[in-house]
């Protein structure tokens, strides 16, 4: 008996991983496509080879994740990630790039990238962080994770921990785990609304643009 046949009567297959390739290098966007289309769940739906293509590609195609380099001519990676927010786009933007400059790494951070990558990092790495990316989590590799915290931003917000609740360290560690604010309020067993608003005060308290900043910074500084 074949596997269709063994398959429920109209069940639909688990939707795939749209992914958008933001690389000026051809061989590196042909490397990620290669890498990327032997998952069965993840499916490559464009390649760009500047910013200005990656947006117009992100609005036609509206792709989960956009695998984004931060030095594409046109427009770098850090004006598309600014855009991509101002213009609404759901797509979680993964960077993978060879740029170590700390700042590159801030700015990126700052402008709504939910993950940051070097170049060199394992393949079976970048798939896993992509999915991760794609469920909502933040991820950074260790060097990224290291130049945002020696950043003065970053330095300055440690001191606004102690400021916190007790219900609002509780936050900040689930943050720091990757949860989602869902996944928190299951947690916490309160309401989403409620975990929002505590979200809202821990960065507010902190300092901080955005909940990567937060969860590096719990990471190094709460005891967990």
């Amino acid at each position: 008996m074949n596997g269709a046949a063994d398959a429920p009567a109209g069940a639909l297959a688990p939707r795939r991983i749209t992914v958008l390739i933001a690389d000026d290098h051809p061989v590196v966007r042909q490397g990620l496509q290669v890498l990327l289309s032997v998952q069965d769940d993840i499916e490559v739906v464009g390649e760009a080879a500047d910013g200005g293509q990656a947006l117009a590609m992100a609005a036609e195609l509206d792709p989960d994740v956009i695998l984004l380099d931060l030095k594409l001519p046109v427009r770098d990676g850090v004006a598309v990630l600014r855009e991509l927010r101002a213009g609404g786009l759901k797509a979680r933007a993964l960077v993978l790039t060879s740029a170590a400059d700390r700042d590159l790494v801030r700015l990126a951070v700052q402008a709504g990238a939910a993950g940051f990558l070097y170049k060199d990092v394992d393949p079976d790495a970048l798939v896993r962080a992509l999915r991760s990316v794609h469920d909502g989590h933040t991820l950074l590799a260790p060097e990224a994770a290291g130049s945002l915290l020696r950043s003065g931003t970053a330095a300055s917000a440690v001191q606004g921990i102690g400021a916190l609740t007790g219900r609002e360290r509780e936050v900040l560690a689930q943050i720091a785990d990757g949860r989602s604010n869902r996944e928190i309020a299951r947690l916490l067993r309160v309401s989403e609304k409620t975990v929002k608003t505590h979200v809202s005060s821990v960065l507010a308290k902190l300092g901080v643009a955005d909940r990567t900043q937060a969860a590096l910074l719990a990471v190094r500084q709460l005891e967990r």
